[in-house]
């Protein structure tokens, strides 16, 4: 058990109602920036994607919003550098029994 203990209270998505849907693999390239991979899509406002900044390969996970049609990043979000994504990646198991621990 973590230093803050379980939590009680359950939270309401950030307005995204499909938060559990199966992510959609497609491993794509996003043909406004060819340096971009669209790696999945966790719902449908949110997606995962490999990208190449300033020289650097990054893992973005990433809010969008619609803007004229046109899918646009949104400010929530975050990228990880190699290091940090190696980090996390290393930890899914401890996150995953907290997770259950809490459910």
């Amino acid at each position: 058990m973590s230093k803050w203990g379980k939590r009680k209270q359950s939270y309401a998505s950030d307005g995204d109602s499909d938060d559990h849907a199966p992510s959609k693999k497609s491993s794509m390239k996003d043909s406004d920036d060819p340096d971009n991979i669209i790696v999945c899509e966790i719902s449908r406002n949110r997606r995962v994607s490999v990208r190449n900044w300033q020289g650097k390969v990054q893992v973005d996970i990433r809010e969008f919003y619609v803007k004229d049609g046109k899918q646009m990043p949104g400010k929530k979000g975050i990228s990880l550098t190699m290091d940090q994504w190696n980090v996390l990646r290393d930890h899914v198991n401890e996150i995953d029994e907290a997770v259950a621990d809490n459910a």
